[in-house]
């Protein structure tokens, strides 16, 4: 039977071994004979550039993709607000396409937007200030031309202090806006939308115009971890 499966949020690194023996496990297992596998972001806790895809821990983990994607399934990947200077470089190397965020895609006759989800996360002013300079080309131009010792010093200062900043921010900012959802939903003309980053997993249903429309939210992997299954039959959230 087609299947298509969709993660998100692995947040993979060397200090969470478990997780990514828990990853391995799922490509082996799990999505094995899959017609296709979206990544929608954050597949790193954090990715300083393509030319770190030498190190151990990085190569490992695009070792086991490429073995996974010359079984026959197709592999997609977005950019996460982890992992956003994953290339073409990266991609190449384990032989999947990079998707734009948002995607629009047709799964089993439903036409599916696929986002990363921060971009909803509108009431968190400070961290969609932040999105807008980490994406600029002129940041990225300069973080690059830094050392891989350097970025990996400054990107790891920065998630100490993100960890501070996340800590002393109201739950409800780091959650979707209704308005962007509906926003999204409505100029991509979608019933179905599919994202991860908010770590809140579940189905939602809502009306849009008068339609009916759903949202579902991929689970994290600092946790149980898990994933979206669609068939033709329909979809089902699966959790380890």
């Amino acid at each position: 039977m087609s299947r298509v499966l969709l993660i998100s949020d692995l947040h993979l690194s060397g200090e969470r071994p478990a997780t990514s023996e828990r990853f391995f496990r799922f490509l082996r297992d799990e999505a094995a004979g899959a017609q296709a596998l979206y990544v929608l972001g954050d597949l790193f806790e954090y990715w300083i550039g393509d030319d770190d895809l030498g190190e151990a821990f990085n190569a490992s983990i695009a070792g086991a993709l490429r073995s996974f994607a010359r079984d026959g399934v197709r592999l997609y990947v977005m950019h996460g607000n982890r992992d956003f200077l994953i290339g073409d470089r990266f991609c190449g190397a384990i032989g999947a396409e990079l998707l734009p965020d948002p995607h629009l895609v047709d799964l089993f006759s439903t036409r599916t937007l696929l986002m990363h989800g921060d971009t909803l996360c509108t009431d968190d002013h400070d961290y969609q200030a932040w999105r807008r300079v980490a994406r600029s080309s002129a940041w990225q131009r300069d973080f690059l031309s830094k050392s891989l010792p350097e970025r990996r010093k400054a990107i790891l200062e920065l998630r100490e202090r993100s960890k501070e900043v996340v800590a002393a921010k109201p739950a409800e900012i780091m959650d979707v806006n209704e308005a962007a959802v509906r926003d999204a939903l409505r100029r991509h003309a979608a019933p179905r939308l599919i994202h991860g980053h908010t770590h809140r997993p579940g189905r939602h249903l809502l009306e849009v115009e008068g339609e009916p429309r759903e949202r579902w939210v991929l689970p994290d992997w600092y946790g149980r971890g898990g994933y979206l299954a669609l068939e033709q039959a329909g979809a089902q959230l699966i959790r380890f």
